[in-house]
C-alpha cells in the first residue's frame, strides 16, 4: 500500500471525535500467510478492492491527504467486521491489516474505534496485525514508535511490510521495533537464481531471530522461490504459489504434495488442497 507521508493535518484530530465516514465505496479480499512447517494459516492480509472486485489503485487512487483518516479507520473497520464473518479467528488465524502511519495523528486517540470495532465483532485484540508501509521517507520515527508503543498495549502485533524496498529499509528498522518483517516481493523474486539476495536473506533472517522477530516471505510464486526461502530459514510465506486473494472471502490454500512440482508444467497433481 503506498502510504502518503505528508505532515499530519489537524482534521483528522477532529474526525477522531466524530468516527471514520466511509468517503467511497469499497471491500476486501483477504490472502493467507501460512507457516509452512505446520501447513496452517497463520494470518490473512486484508487487501482493498472495490465492490466488482476491481484492483487496489482504483482505490488508493481516490486517497488524498484530507481524506487519508477516514479511509484508514474505514479499512480497519471493514477488515475486522469482515474477517469476524468469515470466522477467521475461529480457525486460530490473525488478521493482517494495513494501515497508515501518516493518519495516526494522536495514537491513544484513534485507536479507539479499532478497539470498539474489535469488541462489537467478539474479534480478540491478540489476533490482529497493523503493517505499515512508507512509500516515503518517514519524518518522525518517534511517532511511528510511540504508534508501535501504543498497540502494543492493546495486545497488536505490528509488522514493516515491503521492508528491502524503497525508504523501506535498516534506518526505518532500527528506529522502531515491528514483531514482524515482511520482506519485500522483489527481493524473494527469482531468489533461488541470486546467490547475493540469498546471503542477504539468510542474514535478516539471523538478525531478526537474535531480536526475536519472525519474517514472512511475501510475492512467493514459484515453486523453486518457496525451496529457497525455506533454505533461508523462512517458515512465513505468502503468494500466488499457496493462494490468490479471494474477494470477500477465505480462500484454501495448495500444499506440495509428495514428491517435487513440475514447475514448467504446473502440473495440480503436485498439489493437493490443505484441510
Amino acid at each position: 500500500m503506498n502510504i502518503l507521508s505528508a505532515p499530519p493535518v489537524q482534521t483528522g484530530c477532529g474526525a477522531c471525535k466524530d468516527g471514520a465516514h466511509e468517503l467511497f465505496p469499497f471491500t476486501m479480499a483477504f490472502q493467507p500467510i501460512v507457516n509452512v512447517d505446520t501447513w496452517r494459516v497463520f494470518a490473512y492480509e486484508a487487501l482493498v478492492r472495490g465492490l466488482n472486485n476491481e484492483g487496489a489503485y482504483s482505490i488508493l487512487d481516490q486517497v488524498t491527504v484530507e481524506n487519508r483518516y477516514a479511509f484508514d479507520q474505514s479499512c480497519r473497520v471493514k477488515a475486522i467486521t469482515l474477517a469476524a464473518r468469515l470466522g477467521v479467528h475461529a480457525q486460530g488465524a490473525k488478521l493482517s491489516v494495513n494501515f497508515m502511519p501518516g493518519a495516526v495523528y494522536s495514537p491513544a486517540a484513534c485507536i479507539q474505534l479499532t478497539l470498539k470495532t474489535a469488541t462489537a465483532c467478539g474479534f480478540p485484540l491478540d489476533h490482529l496485525i497493523f503493517e505499515m508501509t512508507e512509500g516515503e521517507m518517514v519524518r518522525d520515527p518517534r511517532h511511528l514508535a510511540l504508534i508501535i508503543d501504543e498497540y502494543r498495549k492493546h495486545g497488536f502485533q505490528t509488522a514493516l511490510d515491503d521492508f528491502g524496498s524503497g525508504y523501506c529499509g535498516l534506518n526505518l528498522f532500527s528506529d522502531v521495533s515491528t514483531d514482524l518483517i515482511k520482506l519485500d516481493m522483489h527481493l524473494i523474486r527469482d531468489l533461488d537464481k541470486k546467490p547475493v539476495s540469498q546471503a542477504i536473506v539468510r542474514a535478516l533472517v539471523e538478525m531478526c531471530t537474535s531480536l526475536n522477530k519472525d519474517v514472512i516471505a511475501e510475492g512467493v510464486e514459484t515453486m523453486d522461490e518457496f525451496h529457497a526461502v525455506q533454505d533461508c530459514g523462512i517458515r512465513l510465506m505468502q503468494g500466488y504459489l499457496l493462494a490468490k486473494p479471494r474477494f470477500e472471502g477465505l480462500p484454501e490454500i495448495l500444499i506440495p504434495a509428495s514428491g517435487p512440482l513440475n514447475s514448467t508444467t504446473g502440473d495440480s497433481a503436485a498439489f493437493q488442497w490443505a484441510t
